[in-house]
């Protein structure tokens, strides 16, 4: 006879349900990974009582857009991700992801903010086989890029593949989707990819047809011809019937100021015909490889990490520069190879890309740099504490179904997402008048506070003070490979 597994009991919670739904008073029942029922406050007795009284419960959070393809394969705590709710993130963006990669092989930025080459894996299968025996802290979501993908089979990385190599690319695509990966990135905007014309990459994407998969693109340009890249992005996802999320959008430049108005328009006018979604994150500057042409046009850019001149992570270019007596493109020359946080969009047009019904949110984060961003650290509790609760920017249900229920949705993760009975036990406890970031650019790996506590798949990982516990996440499948892969994994 199977044991009963014993009944946690989330007392007194304004339960935030992750639909979009006004919250409501409710006593959340789980047992083992999953939600048991919702029930009318105070009728039930449990194993364990957590008392929630003065908090919200919510779904965990997910991270739409993330660089942790190889942070889920390590111990870090404290963790920059369960430190601010979230329970499950989307791996491989941008084009950048630990798979495939051929051991010894190129390694050109961006590539390398995973990582160094030890770190790869030559299969895809082999990655998603390794989170499977390590087992994450939270779960994974992954994607394959299409720039790991072109290092690999790509000989010369400034011009288009030929037919040979797009077919090879592609077979990797189908390979993976196979294995378990929910879609494919692109970053054409990136040097390895630039050269990439829309045939090859239609010829990449073509892997995704019939897949229910899902296209996530770093558009080709995010300036002043970002609408004939959203017009490419919106006519390969169409071609191959893949779900496009437009990744981490936003309009850079000041000449471009505002024509979010536009690109907006854009796709809500293709959400017509096609699914197509986006994701943002609750900042007004940039964090990305440092390009000196690109530093020396933007008016603030703090360099995060440097190859050449590591002493100088976390300082100004602008100070850099006068220090050393050189222009800021000789500076950033000079402390190339390197990354940079550049601050060159209007916080009008973050905001409107924010509440736009069909905007997630990601953190776009990059753990491995000494002094990253602080979206790393920052990006979910900044939206529920500085925009929900300080601006009314959006009502906080409306903020935390963009960070929950619309994501599930929108990446086929069938289970999670939603506070229903049945679904997996991701949930979150904060305090909604104290949640807040705490990660600020000059430090950016301060935890956020309000976050009183946190369960992946039922067991509960953080606790307020901080401490964690266990590895308890799990390699996600795709909605399209539950009934064949189980059901019982994600």
């Amino acid at each position: 006879m199977t044991a009963i597994e014993p009944l946690t009991l989330i007392r007194g919670a304004d339960v935030i349900d992750g639909s979009g739904a006004p919250r409501f008073a409710a006593d959340v029942t789980l047992r083992g990974e999953h939600i048991a029922g919702l029930h009318p406050p105070g009728t039930m007795e449990a194993d364990r009582v957590i008392d929630a009284h003065g908090l919200v419960l919510s779904p965990g959070f997910i991270d739409t857009h993330s660089h942790d393809d190889l942070l889920v394969l390590q111990d870090v705590w404290p963790h920059p991700k369960l430190s601010q709710g979230v329970t499950t993130v989307v791996t491989g963006n941008c084009g950048i992801s630990l798979a495939p990669s051929d051991p010894g092989g190129r390694l050109p930025a961006p590539l390398d903010i995973l990582g160094t080459a030890s770190d790869r894996f030559a299969d895809f299968g082999h990655y998603l086989a390794a989170l499977d025996a390590r087992r994450p802290v939270l779960n994974v979501a992954p994607l394959i890029g299409h720039i790991s993908l072109r290092v690999r089979h790509v000989a010369a990385l400034d011009r288009t593949a030929t037919a040979e190599e797009i077919a090879a690319m592609r077979g990797d695509v189908e390979r993976a989707l196979a294995a378990g990966a929910f879609g494919l990135s692109t970053g054409v905007y990136y040097p390895p990819a630039a050269a990439a014309s829309t045939e090859e990459l239609g010829g990449v994407c073509a892997a995704l047809r019939g897949q229910q998969a899902v296209l996530a693109m770093h558009l080709r340009d995010e300036g002043d011809h970002v609408d004939v890249a959203l017009r490419e992005a919106l006519a390969l996802s169409g071609a191959c019937g893949a779900r496009l999320v437009v990744s981490h959008h936003k309009v850079v430049g000041e000449r471009n100021h505002g024509r979010t108005r536009e690109t907006l328009a854009l796709i809500d006018e293709a959400s017509e015909r096609q699914s197509v979604g986006l994701d943002c994150y609750p900042y007004e500057a940039s964090s990305t490889m440092l390009e000196p042409q690109k530093a020396a046009r933007t008016s603030r850019v703090m360099i995060t990490w440097s190859g050449a001149h590591p002493e100088q992570g976390g300082r100004w270019l602008c100070d850099i520069a006068r220090a050393w007596g050189l222009s800021t493109l000789e500076a950033a020359q000079r402390l190339s190879p390197g990354g940079a946080i550049y601050f060159g969009m209007d916080p009008s047009d973050v905001d409107r890309v924010l509440r736009h019904p069909l905007a997630m949110f990601g953190s776009d984060g990059l753990p491995h740099q000494a002094h990253p961003h602080p979206r790393l650290w920052g990006t979910f509790a900044r939206l529920l504490g500085h925009h929900a609760r300080e601006r009314g920017l959006m009502s906080l249900e409306a903020t935390v179904h963009k960070m929950t229920g619309l994501p599930a949705r929108r990446f086929g993760l069938a289970d999670r997402g939603l506070i229903a009975p049945g679904k997996a036990a991701d949930l979150v406890l904060f305090d909604p008048l104290t949640v807040r970031d705490n990660a600020t650019y000059e430090h950016p790996t301060r935890s956020a506070t309000g976050f009183e506590a946190v369960f992946v798949n039922g067991v509960q990982v953080r606790r307020a003070n901080g401490r964690g516990a266990g590895r308890f996440g799990k390699r996600l499948r795709p909605s399209r490979l539950a009934a064949t892969q189980g059901a019982g994994q994600g």
